[in-house]
C-alpha cells in the first residue's frame, strides 16, 4: 500500500509517496494545478500498481482542482479537517515547518490512519451551489452592515431617530424602507416644511408608489420626530444632501444583491427533498431554511445526530481525570460559527412566535424555569433541534 500525501497551497501543491515503515518512494515534489501538471500526478498514481491512497487537507477551495481531477480518474482522496493534521504534527518535539516535511507527515498520518480514511464523495451540486451562495451572502452582509453604519451616521446628523422608527433591511422583499425613506426627504427640513396634514398626504402618497403599507400613527410619529429633533447638518447645503443619497444608493445596491442571492437559493433549495421539511419546522420558514441547508450541507455526511452537533460547535465534551469530573462544561465552539449564528437566528424566531407544543420550544421555556440564562436556553434548544433536524431528513432518505 501507497499513501500519497499532497500538502495544497494557491496554485501549486508538494507531494510525497510513502510506504509502510517511512519507506519514501518519491521524495517530495512540487506540481502546478493545470491540466498538464495533474495529469502528470493521476499517471504516477496509476503506474504504481498498488493500493493507492491519496490524502490531503480541506483549504477552502485550493484544493479543489486537484480533488476533482483525482476523482474524475477514479483515485482514492481522503480529505482531511487540518485541526486533526495540526495535531498529528504537533507530536513532534521541535517544530520545524516546510512544504516538503508537511507533505511527508499528510502522507505518514495517512499510513497511520489507513483502515480509517474515507474516500471523499463530490458534494451533490445543490448543496454546493447553496454554500457557495451563503458564503457570498454573509461576505456581502458584512458591507451592508458597514454601509448602514455610514447611513446612521449621517441621518444621525440630518435625521435623529428615524433608524429606530423604520427597518434598514426586509430579507423576504429585499426592500430597504429607511434608505427609501432618507433618499427621498434627506433631511428633516424637507418635512417641517409642511404642515402635519399635508406631510401625511405626501407620505401617504410616497407609499402607495413605492409598495409599502401606510400608518397614519407612524407617520404622525414620524412627523414628531422632524418637529422635535435638532439636525446638526444643515439642509442648505448641495454636500448634505448628496452624502445622504449616496449613502442610500450604496446600502440600496447591496440589499437588492443580497434579495437576489436569497432568491436563487431558494430557487436551488425547493429541488433538494428535505426543503419542505425544514421549511415546516417551527420557527425556520422561507428564509431561515435555506440557510439551515446551505450551513448543513448533505445530512448523508453525518454518521449520526452528535456528528452534526459537533459540526456546529454547540457539543460540550466531558472533562474528568481521576476524581474530578466536571459537573458545568462550556460548548466546544469548535466548528462552523456560521451554522451557530443561523441556528441562534432560529432559536430567537421560535421564541419570538411564541410556538407553545412544540418539543424544542418547550425545551427552552424548560431550561429558562430552572434558571437558565436565555442564551444557555436557546443552544440547549438548538442541540435539541439539529438532533431532530437529522432524524427527519435522515427519514427522508432512509425510506427511499
Amino acid at each position: 500500500m501507497v499513501c500519497i500525501g499532497i500538502d495544497v497551497s494557491k496554485g501549486k501543491s508538494t507531494v510525497c509517496m510513502i510506504k509502510p515503515y517511512g519507506e519514501i518512494i518519491f521524495k517530495p515534489f512540487e506540481i502546478e494545478h493545470t491540466i498538464s501538471g495533474l495529469s502528470v500526478l493521476v499517471n504516477m498514481i496509476k503506474n504504481l500498481n498498488e493500493d493507492s491512497r491519496v490524502v490531503m487537507e480541506s483549504t477552502g477551495i485550493y484544493h479543489f482542482p486537484v480533488l476533482q481531477t483525482l476523482q474524475k480518474n477514479g483515485i482514492f482522496v481522503s480529505v482531511i479537517n487540518p485541526y486533526r493534521m495540526k495535531r498529528f504534527r504537533c507530536q513532534s518535539i521541535r517544530q520545524v515547518k516546510t512544504d516538503k516535511l508537511d507533505a511527508i507527515a499528510i502522507a505518514n498520518f495517512g499510513i497511520a490512519n489507513w483502515f480509517s480514511l474515507k474516500n471523499n464523495v463530490s458534494n451533490v451540486s445543490f448543496y454546493s451551489e447553496l454554500k457557495s451562495l451563503m458564503q457570498f451572502y454573509r461576505n456581502l452582509m458584512e458591507n451592508h452592515i458597514k454601509s448602514l453604519l455610514e447611513l446612521t451616521y449621517l441621518l444621525d446628523q440630518t435625521m435623529p431617530g428615524i433608524k429606530d422608527l423604520f427597518n434598514s433591511f426586509n430579507e423576504k422583499n429585499g426592500k430597504n424602507k429607511l434608505a427609501d425613506i432618507a433618499s427621498t426627504f434627506c433631511h428633516y427640513d424637507n418635512i417641517t416644511k409642511y404642515s402635519e396634514s399635508e406631510f401625511i398626504l405626501i407620505y401617504n402618497k410616497w407609499c402607495k408608489e413605492k409598495g409599502y403599507y401606510s400608518s397614519n400613527s407612524k407617520t404622525i410619529k414620524l412627523y414628531e420626530l422632524a418637529k422635535n429633533n435638532i439636525p446638526t447638518l444643515p439642509s442648505t447645503t448641495t454636500s448634505t444632501t448628496m452624502l445622504v443619497k449616496e449613502a442610500c444608493r450604496v446600502l440600496t445596491e447591496i440589499d437588492a444583491t443580497l434579495f437576489k442571492i436569497l432568491s436563487q437559493m431558494q430557487n436551488i433549495a425547493r429541488n433538494i427533498p428535505e426543503y419542505n421539511i425544514v421549511r415546516k419546522m417551527a420557527g425556520v420558514g422561507d428564509i431561515l431554511s435555506v440557510k439551515l441547508i446551505a450551513e448543513i450541507g448533505d445530512i448523508n455526511r453525518f454518521h449520526n445526530a452528535k456528528a452534526l452537533v459537533a459540526y456546529a460547535g454547540i457539543d460540550s465534551p466531558p472533562f474528568q481525570s481521576g476524581q474530578y469530573n466536571a459537573p458545568k462544561r462550556s460548548i466546544s465552539k469548535r466548528g462552523s460559527s456560521s451554522l451557530r449564528k443561523v441556528g441562534y437566528e432560529t432559536m430567537m424566531s421560535l421564541k419570538a412566535h411564541d410556538y407553545c407544543g412544540d418539543a424544542v420550544y418547550d425545551f427552552i421555556i424548560k431550561k429558562e424555569s430552572e434558571g437558565k440564562p436565555k442564551k444557555v436556553a436557546k443552544i440547549a434548544g438548538l442541540n435539541k433541534f439539529l438532533r431532530i433536524y437529522y432524524a427527519r431528513i435522515k427519514e427522508i432518505y432512509n425510506s427511499k
